[in-house]
């Protein structure tokens, strides 16, 4: 049962993704003006491509990021992680929102030793809470709590153990740029595991005509666990993306590549991302 949930989230993967790269480079109508989202006065293309760049944004989406590691492990072989990335924000009061973030890991690992298969099912979820002000000026930001949560259906796939850590993002838009950066640690809460990962991830964006922008996210990790030398993982790279739609839905999808500066021994050198994300903006 578990295998054929697995398979059917696979193919749904691999559908989503020839649709992005089938729907990325089609023309699209974005018609109607502004919704809200950012300022009043920006076409509906650039209020959601500023939007869907701002981790904390009064915006509900769901992204599917598919992201795949050459060389990896012992044989060279591929690692792919497709995350589904729920993000559902809420209104507290008057001055502040609450934004949830829940990252589902679908993992295809293949052997780390002599006769070891490939071990595919759910990694870990990770769970995030942030509060940010509604109005915070040139400078937007949002802070809160992290939880890591047993989910893996394998002990290759995941620590099998709860943890709880911290998080905050600060970013600006200044014309067509977006400019930030996103930081977290988690620790193990019972001790039985050492868990004390760190996770950063900056992100540059510059906005162009007709939903298109040009990105770079890397998403730099220590385990501060593992020996000197194995802590880091630190790519670098970018690519492109654009928002467009399909019928009435609004959608952003996006290419990056990234090679490794610093790096365990099992991971590889380079890897690539690629984004297909339905966004559901309020209007009005």
């Amino acid at each position: 049962m578990l295998a054929t949930f697995i398979n059917q989230i696979l193919f749904a993967r691999n559908l989503l993704l020839a649709v992005l790269l089938s729907a990325s480079f089609a023309t699209s109508s974005m018609a109607r003006e502004g919704d809200g989202i950012i300022e009043p006065g920006e076409n509906e293309t650039e209020e959601l491509a500023r939007a869907v760049q701002n981790p904390v944004a009064d915006l509900i989406s769901l992204p599917f990021q598919n992201n795949t590691d050459f060389n990896f492990g012992p044989d060279d072989k591929t690692l792919n992680v497709t995350n589904i990335q729920p993000v559902i924000p809420f209104e507290l009061n008057d001055d502040w929102n609450i934004i949830t973030r829940t990252i589902i890991p679908v993992v295809s690992q293949p052997g780390m030793m002599d006769g070891q298969d490939r071990e595919t099912g759910l990694g870990d979820t990770t769970f995030t809470v942030f509060m940010s002000p509604k109005d915070s000026g040139k400078w937007i930001w949002g802070a809160g709590p992290v939880a890591l949560i047993p989910t893996n259906t394998d002990d290759r796939l995941g620590a099998d153990e709860w943890g709880a850590g911290a998080s905050a993002v600060l970013l600006t838009m200044q014309g067509p740029w977006v400019v930030g950066s996103l930081v977290s640690n988690v620790w193990d809460i019972d001790g039985d595991t050492d868990i004390d990962f760190f996770t950063w991830q900056y992100f540059v964006n510059y906005n162009m005509d007709d939903g298109w922008y040009l990105t770079t996210s890397p998403i730099v990790t220590a385990d501060w666990e593992t020996e000197s030398g194995e802590k880091w993982t630190v790519p670098v790279g970018g690519g492109f993306g654009r928002i467009f739609r399909i019928g009435e839905q609004p959608m952003n999808g996006s290419f990056q590549y990234f090679y490794n500066v610093e790096k365990p021994d099992p991971v590889g050198d380079w890897a690539i991302r690629i984004q297909l994300q339905f966004m559901f903006p309020k209007m009005g």
